[in-house]
């Protein structure tokens, strides 16, 4: 079973930028997700002001660039993992906020985990 991993957090929060023992710790827990199989790709992503939101609204196709001052969480980060089970797959998520809860004091977020469909 695939899922896909959110990591999300308000970029609002003075948690400031990730400390190196963050990165450290994420590398040795890709590394190992590597070698077990359970890692299928992964990456961080760039605050929202290099971003943008293109929507759909009453058949009107607008873009506004970031940053989304006006959304509460975003995705900063993801994974997608191959496991044998939704309850394993919330055990991952547990260890990689586990991994910001020692190595990131102050940063508060979530990790959205969501099963892929099959295609």
């Amino acid at each position: 079973m695939r899922f896909m991993t959110m990591v999300k957090f308000d970029e609002s929060l003075p948690a400031g930028p990730p400390p190196a023992a963050v990165f450290e710790a994420m590398g040795q827990f890709a590394a190992e997700g590597a070698r077990n199989g359970t890692l299928v790709d992964q990456g961080g992503l760039l605050p929202s002001s290099a971003g943008a939101i293109v929507s759909l609204v009453n058949g009107a196709i607008k873009a506004i660039d970031g940053p989304f001052t006006e959304a509460k969480e975003l995705v900063g980060g993801y994974a997608v993992i191959e496991v044998r089970s939704k309850a394993e797959a919330v055990e991952l998520a547990k260890r990689l906020m586990q991994i910001h809860k020692d190595h990131w004091p102050g940063w508060e977020g979530s990790c959205e985990v969501r099963q892929l469909g099959d295609s």
